[in-house]
């Protein structure tokens, strides 16, 4: 492992790692009952998506830990899932084959423009303070994620955007109870703090009637079969406008998510290089391609690097010994996934809430005395959590930065890559 890995090099240890791999997919194991659930609004059996999801997500973290070295985790997506659903299938009319056959294409075409190395130009084309940003950005996102997922911030009604919850309510009283527990935890530098405050706000739940386990539970239980959903492509309208609009939507989504969290992720752990690169960015990008491709002949929805894999690096997660304790995880659950669905999302919510605020580092690093910086980077920020997408705090932050360079004569120091994205972006915004 200290060879494969290079541990030492990362100053990081065996079980160091696996507790951080560990974390990551306790934070994310969420979507092996969130994914299933909403492609179930799209027609699809509850089973064999769930099969597909896990499986999916166990081949393209097992090729971020073993060929690209890096502690990220991959699975598919949260909101590209309700783009299939809600958009596609219910929204355009589409059956969940022909959305299946856009992920396969997807998956298809950015296998083809990583060997190219086109997404890897697309990381490197970001300037240093706008990645800062992404950082940040990511870090509110996710404590956003945290707090909706256990109610502690609801959207009531028209008269407000959102609002507290009734933080006297089991859920989110349990959440706060978590939040103090792990706080506490990292305080006194406790190792596996968010792994920990996940397990005791769990096991807190049951007396607090959150934490269930229903009648007839059983530990093992093989995994449902994925006939109805395997190879499940449809050709028809290949070459129709519809497909077009779909795959380029479903490309512009993925492709900014992935980037935006390897980014983000990658510069909280102090691992970009020091010309701000991210290390193996074609590796991990690869597995991305790869997981797209294979989920969508599973049956599941694009499969993208998660932004959860922060709660890992967190932990103290530098090499791909992380992510291949979170695929591990993930074949587990695919025996004993009725014990890991009892884990609330008040339990987990803690550790997101928390990693946001280890996310937010970087904000010390941005230039804020340079109005064509600070600018554009404030932009990146604000608007991930408040559109609740990644991607789109990636295009308006770096359209604002080439705007900006470009109209106070600065435009000469960007490189022509840079303005290639931007067009890329107005596209995006002209086709959505």
């Amino acid at each position: 492992m200290e060879k494969f890995f290079k541990l030492k090099e990362h100053n990081t240890t065996v079980k160091t790692e696996i507790l951080a791999g560990i974390t990551t997919f306790m934070t994310m194991a969420y979507i092996l009952i969130v994914n299933p659930l909403m492609l179930m609004d799209a027609g699809m059996p509850f089973g064999a998506v769930f099969t597909a999801t896990a499986l999916s997500s166990l081949i393209a973290t097992l090729v971020m830990a073993l060929h690209a070295n890096l502690p990220f985790a991959l699975a598919p997506g949260m909101g590209l899932n309700a783009f299939f659903t809600y958009a596609v299938v219910l929204g355009m009319g589409k059956t969940w084959q022909f959305a299946l056959t856009a992920v396969f294409l997807e998956g298809i075409i950015f296998i083809i423009l990583t060997f190219l190395n086109v997404r890897e130009a697309i990381i490197d084309s970001i300037p240093m303070n706008v990645k800062r940003a992404i950082s940040v950005g990511i870090g509110l996102f996710i404590a956003f994620i945290g707090l909706v997922n256990s109610q502690i911030i609801i959207h009531q009604d028209y008269s407000t955007i959102i609002q507290l919850g009734d933080i006297t309510a089991g859920v989110p009283l349990l959440a706060l109870i978590g939040l103090v527990i792990t706080g506490v935890l990292l305080a006194k530098n406790v190792k596996g703090a968010l792994l920990i405050g996940i397990l005791v706000t769990t096991a807190i739940g049951f007396p607090m009637g959150i934490t269930t386990i229903s009648e007839g539970f059983k530990v093992v239980s093989a995994p449902p079969s994925m006939a109805e959903t395997f190879m499940k492509f449809e050709f028809t309208e290949l070459f129709t406008f519809d497909m077009f609009v779909v795959l380029f939507t479903f490309l512009m989504v993925d492709m900014f998510d992935t980037v935006g969290t390897l980014i983000g992720v990658s510069t909280k752990a102090g691992m970009l290089t020091e010309d701000g690169k991210v290390p193996n960015a074609k590796q991990a990008l690869l597995a991305d391609a790869i997981g797209t491709t294979i989920g969508a002949m599973f049956g599941t929805s694009t499969v993208t690097t998660y932004v959860e894999s922060s709660a890992g690096v967190a932990e103290g997660g530098r090499t791909g010994l992380t992510s291949l304790a979170t695929a591990a995880m993930f074949a587990i659950a695919l025996f004993f996934s009725n014990v890991f669905l009892i884990i609330p999302s008040a339990a987990t919510a803690p550790a997101l809430i928390l990693v946001g605020l280890f996310m937010m580092s970087p904000i010390k690093e941005i230039d804020f005395e340079d109005f064509t910086e600070s600018i554009p980077a404030f932009i990146t920020i604000i608007f991930m959590p408040l559109t609740y997408s990644i991607s789109e705090g990636i295009v308006f932050g770096m359209l604002s930065y080439i705007i900006l360079k470009v109209l106070t004569g600065k435009g000469k120091d960007l490189s022509i890559f840079t303005y290639i994205v931007g067009l890329i972006f107005i596209a995006k915004l002209l086709l959505e």
